[in-house]
């Protein structure tokens, strides 16, 4: 996701929610006393820090679960990290073998693996049916809500491609005033040529539904103008996406 996303959403969880951050720090040691954890970490300063807890999550990602499977038995695939192997058709080694979901490549989402298996499914039944991965959006389920999908504006920098970037803060949206959601803002990033929509990455409220309108936008191509010419129901959290592409396509916000 977007660098800027990140960065929002530890300012609220900081400034709302009393969390504090340890970041460039490693775990050293965990002990659980049976009434509580203790965790020791150490920072990259070789500074020591000491904290304790009800509970200690360790969340430090997932990975394929594949292991007893008995895969090796009939010849399927897999990578060093333990993902079945699949092309273009999710077909593995044997072609009438087919794997979808959190056991191939891919981000490890409910609506991504659901919409492999529709794309399977249409295969076997002899249709040609596309997926684009790349348009698949991501969603974390906090509140401010976080939502993104396409290319982040570090990915496109970095490529050298030229671009624009647009965005709107919810505070200066009607609807999210009336409900006192107002943390966040929706930015969209386009080429800087043609105008076509090549990400957008939001944080605020709602932005779990929001960001359909630009999964849809950019399977079509759309560009910010596109979207800035729509009209948006008033008031309601989707004008800040109208907004945020008047902010690409020229810098014309209407309310701030």
């Amino acid at each position: 996701m977007d660098f800027s996303l990140g960065r929002e959403l530890k300012k609220v969880l900081s400034r709302d929610l009393g969390f504090q951050f340890y970041l460039s720090h490693k775990v050293e040691q965990i002990t659980n006393s049976g009434n509580g954890v203790k965790l020791i970490a150490q920072s990259n300063k070789k500074e020591q820090v000491e904290l304790t807890g009800d509970y200690c999550l360790v969340a430090i990602g997932r990975q394929a679960y594949t292991n007893g499977l008995g895969l090796d038995s009939i010849g399927i695939e897999t990578s060093k990290s333990g993902q079945i192997l699949v092309n273009k058709l999710l077909q593995t080694s044997h072609p009438h073998i087919y794997a979808i979901g959190d056991v191939i490549d891919g981000p490890m989402l409910a609506h991504k693996a659901e919409e492999e298996g529709v794309f399977v499914a249409e295969i076997i039944a002899g249709q040609k049916p596309e997926i684009n991965h790349h348009l698949i959006p991501n969603v974390v389920y906090t509140w401010p809500e976080v939502a993104s999908v396409g290319f982040t504006e570090e990915e496109l920098r970095e490529s050298g491609r030229e671009i624009k970037v647009g965005s709107f803060p919810f505070k200066a949206n009607g609807r999210a005033k009336i409900s006192m959601d107002t943390d966040g803002f929706i930015k969209i990033i386009s080429d800087a040529v043609n105008d076509e929509i090549l990400g957008v990455h939001m944080i605020g409220p709602r932005c779990a539904d929001l960001i359909a309108e630009a999964v849809v936008a950019m399977e079509y191509r759309a560009s910010s103008e596109d979207i800035a010419r729509i009209t948006h129901a008033h008031p309601t959290f989707s004008e800040v996406m109208k907004e945020a592409a008047l902010s690409a396509t020229d810098n014309r916000p209407l309310h701030i």
